[in-house]
């Protein structure tokens, strides 16, 4: 299986070293997402429910840019500075898939490296074909 950068012209390329979507067969990897606005690169910030909203919106963004849906997400990672924001994460979590068709998830509380980030979600899809 070959590995190939999904080029996304319309986002700012990342000033660390990492691609926002890789393609290996039919499988996408995206790096994990955050509050932060893809154009710009500017970090967003808020609290729990918003952060989880611009980083699901992202996701979205990556995937429909990349030819996938929501739908398509087969696992996800949630990266949580305080899980007692699990609660109010979730709220908003549910939003984003079809109630039955949710992917497999795993949460853990982890520090984030960027000043005002609570939340990171990574994802790993299967396209459909």
């Amino acid at each position: 299986m070959k590995k190939e950068i999904v080029n996304i012209p319309s986002i700012k390329v990342p000033d660390s070293p990492f691609n926002y979507v890789l393609r290996a067969g039919n499988f996408l990897f995206l790096t994990s997402q955050l509050s932060v606005n893809l154009q710009t690169g500017k970090i967003l910030g808020g609290d729990i429910t918003k952060q989880t909203r611009q980083a699901l919106e992202n996701v979205k963004f990556l995937l429909e840019s990349s030819g996938a849906t929501m739908d398509d997400v087969v696992k996800t990672v949630v990266y949580m500075r305080d899980v007692n924001d699990f609660d109010k994460m979730n709220q908003v979590y549910r939003e984003y898939f079809i109630r039955g068709r949710e992917p497999a998830r795993v949460t853990v509380q982890a520090s984030s490296p960027i000043e005002d980030i609570d939340i990171e979600i990574e994802v790993i899809v299967v396209l459909p074909g």
